[in-house]
């Protein structure tokens, strides 16, 4: 497969026969995936709000959550079974490319999602900080990710855009949202750490004291700074093998968005910070896709300039929410630092996810609809 096929332009459709699947079981495995997120976003909001009424771990928001996750086993193993003619090991062989690691996710996420009833039945219902760090909770969140993701790779091995493309943009969300359960508690969505003033105070010696504030004003920008690779990374590995498209970045940031949003009841300072986010987000996407246009695909630095240039509108936009909400406190130093520390970091994802042989490509040396020089892609798994 060459590089422009990689990257996006239209190959047109794959045979049933080429170990594919088609755009329609792409279709059928995302909106099972989004039964298993929507079943993860009930439970989180639960765990957030009506924690005292949860008795065990036979519940409502576990029953739409394991119902997605079981409807989504079948139709993957389906998809391996149904090759069987050709594949007499189907088990094995069987599976269209970019659904053996949601196979394999498969596993994670039932030996997660058994250890969760043993310990819910056991141990009790976990509060506070104690979800995000549950041993089954992480296999479960592993699991999933893994399971939703398999649009994403049958994309990737296709070489087709259009509707193929819009299963792959959404598995990404998805899988953005699956990570984000892990990460509930250090999230820039919900902190209100910019909103509060934080002023360095000398003691009597002359060393810095440690105040409540800076511990604070520590956390908030740890949580911008994890949550750029949340958001990040899933975009750097969509344009690493395509051409940037409208929705890329505003997909994976709106799905991480809707679930804090949802499981914290839509908090009016956040839900402002938020939609501005998301459209700054949409602003990194349009231009993206005009340096794709201009520059071409094989521009030199061209992953490091996307994975700067999104974070630094998302943040901005951000920022400028909570500003207009509530009031942004910190020092001119510490907001415009975490934007362009950031910026650096994901100009730092877009370095290592770039070839090495694309740090000497010329600037000019591809174009949005011209052919690059080739590469070798191996089917996805």
């Amino acid at each position: 497969m060459d590089r422009s096929t990689v990257l996006g332009r239209d190959s047109g459709p794959l045979s049933a026969g080429s170990g594919m699947a088609s755009q329609r079981d792409d279709w059928v495995t995302v909106a099972l995936g989004g039964v298993m997120t929507l079943g993860v976003t009930l439970d989180g909001w639960a765990h957030k709000n009506v924690i005292e009424t949860l008795e065990g771990f036979f519940t409502w928001w576990h029953a739409v959550l394991y119902t997605g996750f079981l409807a989504t086993v079948v139709w993957t193993f389906l998809l391996a079974y149904r090759r069987r003619d050709r594949h007499p090991r189907w088990w094995w062989d069987g599976w269209p490319n970019g659904y053996r690691v949601g196979a394999l996710g498969v596993l994670v996420f039932g030996a997660g999602g058994v250890g969760d009833m043993l310990w819910h039945q056991i141990l009790g219902i976990e509060i506070g900080l104690l979800p995000s760090f549950s041993p089954s909770h992480t296999l479960v969140s592993i699991g999933g990710l893994l399971l939703v993701t398999s649009p994403l790779r049958s994309w990737w091995a296709s070489g087709e855009n259009g509707w193929r493309a819009a299963t792959g943009i959404i598995s990404a969300a998805m899988s953005a949202i699956a990570a984000t359960v892990l990460l509930t508690y250090v999230s820039a969505f919900m902190t209100g750490a910019p909103t509060v003033a934080y002023a360095p105070q000398l003691g009597d010696y002359g060393g810095i004291v440690d105040t409540p504030d800076e511990y604070v004003a520590v956390q908030g920008v740890t949580a911008y700074f994890i949550t750029t690779l949340l958001l990040t990374i899933p975009l750097i590995l969509m344009l690493r093998r395509r051409a940037a498209l409208p929705g890329m970045g505003t997909a994976v940031t709106t799905g991480v968005i809707v679930y804090f949003l949802a499981i914290n009841q839509l908090p009016d300072v956040h839900t402002l910070a938020a939609v501005m986010a998301i459209a700054g987000a949409a602003a990194a996407d349009g231009l993206l896709v005009l340096l794709d246009r201009r520059r071409g695909t094989t521009a030199l630095l061209r992953l490091p300039l996307a994975g700067a240039l999104f974070p630094a509108l998302v943040w901005s936009f951000q920022l400028l929410g909570l500003h207009l909400a509530e009031g942004i406190r910190w020092p001119a130093e510490m907001w415009t630092g975490t934007v362009v520390f950031t910026a650096c970091l994901g100009a730092l994802l877009g370095g290592l996810a770039t070839r090495p042989a694309e740090y000497g490509a010329p600037a000019g040396a591809g174009t949005g609809t011209g052919t690059a020089r080739p590469t070798t892609s191996a089917p996805a798994a």
